[in-house]
Protein backbone atom coordinates (compact mmCIF):
# COMPACT_ATOMS: atom_id res chain seq x y z
CA UNK A 1 0.00 0.00 0.00
CA UNK A 2 1.20 3.71 -0.79
CA UNK A 3 3.15 5.32 2.37
CA UNK A 4 5.47 7.65 3.54
CA UNK A 5 8.91 6.18 2.95
CA UNK A 6 10.97 9.25 4.04
CA UNK A 7 10.25 12.88 6.27
CA UNK A 8 12.78 15.45 5.96
CA UNK A 9 12.98 19.06 7.64
CA UNK A 10 15.39 21.70 6.97
CA UNK A 11 15.75 23.62 10.01
CA UNK A 12 18.15 26.41 7.90
CA UNK A 13 16.76 27.06 4.43
CA UNK A 14 19.28 26.33 2.52
CA UNK A 15 21.67 23.87 4.82
CA UNK A 16 21.47 20.46 4.74
CA UNK A 17 18.38 18.46 5.99
CA UNK A 18 17.80 15.67 8.70
CA UNK A 19 16.04 12.75 8.43
CA UNK A 20 13.26 11.83 11.23
CA UNK A 21 11.11 9.21 11.94
CA UNK A 22 8.45 11.06 13.03
CA UNK A 23 7.26 15.00 13.07
CA UNK A 24 4.30 17.05 14.25
CA UNK A 25 2.92 19.11 11.51
CA UNK A 26 0.65 21.82 12.08
CA UNK A 27 -1.15 24.29 9.60
CA UNK A 28 2.02 26.07 8.71
CA UNK A 29 4.22 22.97 7.98
CA UNK A 30 6.59 20.37 9.40
CA UNK A 31 7.69 21.41 13.29
CA UNK A 32 11.46 22.84 13.28
CA UNK A 33 11.10 23.32 9.16
CA UNK A 34 12.89 26.44 7.51
CA UNK A 35 12.74 28.23 10.83
CA UNK A 36 16.03 29.61 10.73
CA UNK A 37 18.12 31.90 7.70
CA UNK A 38 21.06 33.59 7.02
CA UNK A 39 20.57 37.18 6.96
CA UNK A 40 22.66 39.05 4.62
CA UNK A 41 24.77 41.99 6.77
CA UNK A 42 25.13 43.74 3.44
CA UNK A 43 21.49 44.69 2.12
CA UNK A 44 19.44 42.38 4.65
CA UNK A 45 18.51 39.74 2.17
CA UNK A 46 17.16 36.12 3.06
CA UNK A 47 20.38 33.63 2.36
CA UNK A 48 19.75 31.12 -0.12
CA UNK A 49 21.38 28.98 -2.75
CA UNK A 50 19.05 29.90 -5.32
CA UNK A 51 22.30 32.43 -5.97
CA UNK A 52 24.71 29.47 -5.70
CA UNK A 53 27.61 32.23 -5.94
CA UNK A 54 26.48 34.31 -3.05
CA UNK A 55 25.33 31.20 -0.82
CA UNK A 56 25.94 27.78 -2.66
CA UNK A 57 27.88 26.94 0.27
CA UNK A 58 25.29 26.66 2.80
CA UNK A 59 24.25 23.47 0.68
CA UNK A 60 27.68 21.98 2.72
CA UNK A 61 26.10 23.15 6.64
CA UNK A 62 24.89 20.50 8.78
CA UNK A 63 21.53 20.86 11.06
CA UNK A 64 20.34 19.20 14.20
CA UNK A 65 18.03 20.45 16.11
CA UNK A 66 16.62 19.14 19.56
CA UNK A 67 14.14 20.18 20.82
CA UNK A 68 14.09 24.25 20.40
CA UNK A 69 18.19 24.27 20.30
CA UNK A 70 19.73 24.26 16.61
CA UNK A 71 22.93 23.01 16.28
CA UNK A 72 24.91 23.47 12.69
CA UNK A 73 27.71 21.67 11.78
CA UNK A 74 30.20 24.35 9.76
CA UNK A 75 33.47 22.21 8.30
CA UNK A 76 34.59 20.50 11.67
CA UNK A 77 33.11 22.95 13.92
CA UNK A 78 29.51 22.44 15.84
CA UNK A 79 28.11 26.20 16.70
CA UNK A 80 24.73 26.85 18.07
CA UNK A 81 22.81 28.98 15.89
CA UNK A 82 22.03 32.35 17.90
CA UNK A 83 25.43 32.35 19.08
CA UNK A 84 28.46 34.86 18.24
CA UNK A 85 29.90 32.19 17.37
CA UNK A 86 27.41 30.82 14.79
CA UNK A 87 27.48 34.13 12.84
CA UNK A 88 31.64 33.86 12.63
CA UNK A 89 31.45 30.38 11.30
CA UNK A 90 28.87 31.21 8.47
CA UNK A 91 30.98 34.54 7.95
CA UNK A 92 34.26 32.69 7.30
CA UNK A 93 32.43 29.85 5.71
CA UNK A 94 30.39 31.95 3.09
CA UNK A 95 32.95 34.79 2.76
CA UNK A 96 30.48 37.08 3.47
CA UNK A 97 29.11 38.97 6.97
CA UNK A 98 26.24 37.13 7.44
CA UNK A 99 24.03 36.76 10.64
CA UNK A 100 21.10 33.86 11.74
CA UNK A 101 17.78 34.50 12.20
CA UNK A 102 14.69 33.57 13.45
CA UNK A 103 12.79 36.65 12.61
CA UNK A 104 12.61 37.77 8.83
CA UNK A 105 13.39 40.94 7.44
CA UNK A 106 10.60 43.81 7.11
CA UNK A 107 10.80 43.18 3.04
CA UNK A 108 12.19 39.44 3.12
CA UNK A 109 13.53 39.51 -0.20
CA UNK A 110 16.78 36.73 -1.79
CA UNK A 111 19.04 36.74 -4.80
CA UNK A 112 18.20 34.03 -7.36
CA UNK A 113 20.36 33.44 -10.78
CA UNK A 114 18.24 32.06 -13.76
CA UNK A 115 19.23 28.57 -14.82
CA UNK A 116 21.40 28.71 -17.83
CA UNK A 117 18.64 26.64 -19.62
CA UNK A 118 15.62 28.64 -20.65
CA UNK A 119 13.23 25.91 -20.48
CA UNK A 120 14.01 26.05 -16.61
CA UNK A 121 12.75 30.30 -16.64
CA UNK A 122 9.54 30.44 -15.53
CA UNK A 123 6.68 31.81 -17.95
CA UNK A 124 6.10 34.88 -14.60
CA UNK A 125 10.00 35.34 -14.97
CA UNK A 126 10.09 35.51 -18.60
CA UNK A 127 11.53 39.31 -18.57
CA UNK A 128 14.77 37.51 -17.33
CA UNK A 129 17.21 36.03 -19.40
CA UNK A 130 18.95 32.23 -18.63
CA UNK A 131 22.10 33.40 -16.30
CA UNK A 132 20.84 36.58 -15.15
CA UNK A 133 20.32 37.43 -11.29
CA UNK A 134 17.26 38.63 -9.93
CA UNK A 135 15.63 39.45 -6.75
CA UNK A 136 12.78 38.25 -5.31
CA UNK A 137 10.17 38.02 -2.30
CA UNK A 138 10.63 34.76 0.16
CA UNK A 139 6.77 33.63 -0.71
CA UNK A 140 6.83 31.43 2.30
CA UNK A 141 7.46 34.50 4.90
CA UNK A 142 4.41 36.06 4.21
CA UNK A 143 2.23 32.92 4.26
CA UNK A 144 3.30 30.86 6.53
CA UNK A 145 5.57 32.39 9.07
CA UNK A 146 8.69 30.37 7.28
CA UNK A 147 11.58 30.87 5.31
CA UNK A 148 9.83 28.25 2.89
CA UNK A 149 9.69 29.38 -0.48
CA UNK A 150 5.80 28.49 -0.62
CA UNK A 151 4.37 25.49 0.22
CA UNK A 152 3.31 24.39 3.76
CA UNK A 153 4.95 20.70 2.81
CA UNK A 154 6.59 19.68 -0.40
CA UNK A 155 6.11 16.45 -1.68
CA UNK A 156 7.98 14.18 -3.84
CA UNK A 157 7.21 10.33 -4.80
CA UNK A 158 8.95 7.21 -5.64
CA UNK A 159 7.55 6.74 -8.84
CA UNK A 160 8.16 10.42 -10.22
CA UNK A 161 11.48 9.71 -9.15
CA UNK A 162 12.10 6.50 -11.01
CA UNK A 163 10.71 8.29 -14.42
CA UNK A 164 13.04 11.68 -13.80
CA UNK A 165 15.78 8.68 -13.41
CA UNK A 166 14.89 7.10 -16.78
CA UNK A 167 14.93 10.37 -18.50
CA UNK A 168 17.93 11.69 -17.34
CA UNK A 169 19.42 8.69 -18.81
CA UNK A 170 18.99 5.71 -16.35
CA UNK A 171 20.87 6.67 -13.47
CA UNK A 172 18.68 7.53 -10.21
CA UNK A 173 18.04 10.24 -9.33
CA UNK A 174 18.06 11.53 -5.07
CA UNK A 175 15.54 12.57 -3.76
CA UNK A 176 17.91 14.89 -1.47
CA UNK A 177 18.37 17.14 -4.68
CA UNK A 178 14.74 18.15 -4.41
CA UNK A 179 14.82 19.31 -0.51
CA UNK A 180 11.15 17.86 -0.03
CA UNK A 181 9.91 17.67 3.35
CA UNK A 182 8.05 14.19 2.75
CA UNK A 183 8.84 11.12 -0.01
CA UNK A 184 5.64 8.91 -0.78
CA UNK A 185 5.51 5.87 -2.73
CA UNK A 186 3.37 6.69 -5.39
CA UNK A 187 3.75 5.49 -9.08
CA UNK A 188 3.15 9.33 -9.76
CA UNK A 189 2.38 12.92 -8.34
CA UNK A 190 -1.07 13.65 -6.93
CA UNK A 191 -3.04 16.21 -9.10
CA UNK A 192 -3.67 19.64 -7.58
CA UNK A 193 -6.83 19.38 -5.21
CA UNK A 194 -6.20 15.41 -3.99
CA UNK A 195 -7.17 15.56 0.01
CA UNK A 196 -3.85 12.97 1.46
CA UNK A 197 -5.23 10.89 4.82
CA UNK A 198 -2.00 10.02 6.27
CA UNK A 199 -3.25 9.01 10.09
CA UNK A 200 -4.58 11.62 11.59
CA UNK A 201 -3.29 14.46 9.28
CA UNK A 202 -4.92 15.73 5.97
CA UNK A 203 -3.06 17.35 3.37
CA UNK A 204 -4.68 18.63 0.24
CA UNK A 205 -2.20 18.95 -3.10
CA UNK A 206 -1.99 22.84 -3.93
CA UNK A 207 -0.12 23.15 -7.39
CA UNK A 208 3.25 21.94 -8.80
CA UNK A 209 6.41 22.68 -7.53
CA UNK A 210 8.55 25.04 -9.75
CA UNK A 211 11.93 24.43 -9.74
CA UNK A 212 15.39 26.83 -9.92
CA UNK A 213 18.90 26.06 -9.87
CA UNK A 214 19.24 23.95 -6.55
CA UNK A 215 18.64 20.43 -7.71
CA UNK A 216 21.32 20.55 -10.18
CA UNK A 217 24.30 21.93 -7.46
CA UNK A 218 26.58 20.35 -5.32
CA UNK A 219 24.41 19.38 -2.02
CA UNK A 220 26.64 17.42 1.44
CA UNK A 221 27.60 13.78 -0.56
CA UNK A 222 25.90 14.47 -3.79
CA UNK A 223 27.90 15.69 -6.59
CA UNK A 224 26.62 18.85 -9.12
CA UNK A 225 24.74 16.91 -11.76
CA UNK A 226 23.28 19.88 -14.36
CA UNK A 227 21.50 17.24 -16.30
CA UNK A 228 18.94 17.01 -13.83
CA UNK A 229 18.17 20.61 -14.79
CA UNK A 230 18.38 20.12 -18.80
CA UNK A 231 15.95 17.09 -18.14
CA UNK A 232 13.58 19.11 -16.45
CA UNK A 233 13.37 21.87 -19.12
CA UNK A 234 12.55 19.68 -21.78
CA UNK A 235 10.88 17.14 -20.42
CA UNK A 236 8.59 18.76 -17.06
CA UNK A 237 7.57 21.89 -18.26
CA UNK A 238 3.80 22.48 -17.46
CA UNK A 239 1.13 24.83 -17.13
CA UNK A 240 0.17 25.69 -13.52
CA UNK A 241 -3.41 27.40 -13.85
CA UNK A 242 -2.86 31.16 -13.13
CA UNK A 243 0.75 31.80 -13.15
CA UNK A 244 1.98 30.08 -16.32
CA UNK A 245 4.27 27.18 -17.90
CA UNK A 246 7.12 26.00 -15.67
CA UNK A 247 9.77 23.10 -15.21
CA UNK A 248 8.44 21.47 -12.39
CA UNK A 249 8.81 18.33 -10.26
CA UNK A 250 6.77 17.54 -7.33
CA UNK A 251 4.21 18.99 -5.63
CA UNK A 252 3.13 21.84 -2.55
CA UNK A 253 0.49 20.82 -0.25
CA UNK A 254 -1.65 22.30 2.28
CA UNK A 255 -1.96 21.31 5.79
CA UNK A 256 -5.73 21.00 6.36
CA UNK A 257 -5.85 18.65 9.82
CA UNK A 258 -2.80 18.70 11.95
CA UNK A 259 -1.51 15.82 13.56
CA UNK A 260 1.40 13.21 13.65
CA UNK A 261 3.48 11.90 10.37
CA UNK A 262 5.41 8.83 11.01
CA UNK A 263 8.03 6.97 7.91
CA UNK A 264 5.63 3.72 7.71
CA UNK A 265 2.32 5.55 7.78
CA UNK A 266 0.37 4.23 5.17
CA UNK A 267 -2.02 6.48 2.82
CA UNK A 268 -5.65 6.43 3.03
Amino acid sequence: MPKIVALRRYPLKSALGEALDAADVDRTGLAGDRIWACVDGEDGTVGSAKHPRRWGRLLEVGTFLHEDELTLRVGTSAVRAGSAEADAALTTHLGRPVRLSRTAPADPRLHRVMPDDAGMVPEWMAGSLPGEETVSPVGGVERLGRFADFGALHIVTTGELARLGERSGGAPVSAARFRPNVILDLPRDPEPGTELRLGDVVLRIDLPTPRCVIPGLGQGELPADKSVLSTLARQYRIEIPGLGRAACFGTYADVVQPGRLEVGQVLH
